[in-house]
């Protein structure tokens, strides 16, 4: 008998066809992520969930009695309980080095449209407010040959790091839990203090993952050492930062803006203040949004689901299972 899988997203019939070929397979095929506790009501027979986001905790596994395998299609995997997943030796992967160089597409991207008021022009423009040729209240800030501090020097910061060296020749910093010396020769970025790195940014890149100690990483305490000038950018996770210091930051002018791919609390309020104002850019949790990318999160996380439930070691087994 083959094992059972249920999908918690959509995913090509690439994926779908490979997966179906090992085990029997049940897919979402709406939109609309399942609650944990519909995962439950209607799949609590499977023997391994595919997901992007699910919390597997004690109480999700105790209606969970076969499951033996949580494979997410994501490098973070901050929804694992691990001593509870342990408890129940259940296994759990992760998507590392697939979106590195989609996310560092999109952090540059977020840091142009905030230097340079992209979304914000693009606006006054369509609604035929362009009244001179170069009108100053539409100026906006440089990126070539500026700062950039970088929090995280994980593989999705050696990729932003390079393209800010060599396309916008831009003199990059660095703060990581561990001083990496091999990438400051490779790279030409140099290491700094958390404090010191605030401090000499023109733009601030947050990508460190979740966890107890970065948890509020950046805060008001944080806010108050950056330049006036400043933009931070976060990609990581929505908790990292201080939501309300940021909003805060921003309405007090501590800093000059921000670029925000992932919020505190996902969907964010439509009524959060970070939406209404116009020197931030907003961003729905869409680091890896494109489709290659996606479908091959999708087909890696596939693979190490097969290969768990055949009784082997998945390649991207998450360390704290290893």
């Amino acid at each position: 008998m083959k094992p059972k899988v249920y999908i918690a997203r959509r995913v090509s019939k690439e994926v779908q066809e490979y997966i179906s070929k090992f085990c029997d397979l049940e897919m979402n095929e709406s939109d609309e992520i399942l609650s944990r506790e519909k995962i439950v009501e209607k799949y609590n027979h499977i023997d391994g969930l595919i997901t992007i986001g699910t919390k597997i905790d004690e109480e999700f596994l105790n209606s969970m009695p076969n499951l033996k395998v949580v494979s997410n299609i994501s490098v973070g995997y901050d929804n694992f309980v691990i001593k509870d997943m342990k408890k129940r030796k259940i296994i759990g992967t992760n998507t590392p080095d697939t979106l590195n160089d989609t996310v560092a597409d999109l952090a540059l991207g977020l840091i142009l449209s905030v230097a340079r008021r992209i979304p914000e022009l693009d606006k006054i423009t369509k609604a035929g407010m362009w009244t001179k040729v170069y009108p100053e209240e539409y100026v906006g800030t440089e990126v070539h040959h500026k700062t950039l501090g970088i929090i995280g020097m994980g593989r999705i910061g050696e990729v932003v790091a390079k393209r800010a060296k060599l396309g916008f020749d831009m003199d990059v910093l660095y703060y990581n839990r561990h001083r990496k010396e091999e990438t400051e020769k490779r790279l030409g970025v140099k290491y700094y203090s958390k404090d010191e790195l605030i401090k000499k940014s023109d733009f601030i890149v947050v990508l460190t993952p979740l966890t107890k100690e970065t948890y509020h990483f950046i805060d008001e305490r944080e806010f108050n050492l950056m330049k006036k000038s400043a933009i931070i950018i976060n990609v990581s996770r929505g908790q990292t930062i201080n939501e309300l210091a940021l909003i805060d930051a921003i309405k007090t002018g501590k800093i000059a803006g921000a670029g925000v791919d992932v919020f505190e609390k996902e969907p964010t309020d439509k009524n959060n203040p970070l939406l209404r104002m116009e020197n931030v850019v907003t961003l729905p949790h869409i680091g890896s949004g494109t489709w290659n990318t996606r479908n091959h999160m999708s087909m890696v996380a596939a693979e190490d689901m097969v290969s768990a439930l055949q009784g082997n070691i998945p390649k991207n087994l998450v360390e704290e299972f290893k």
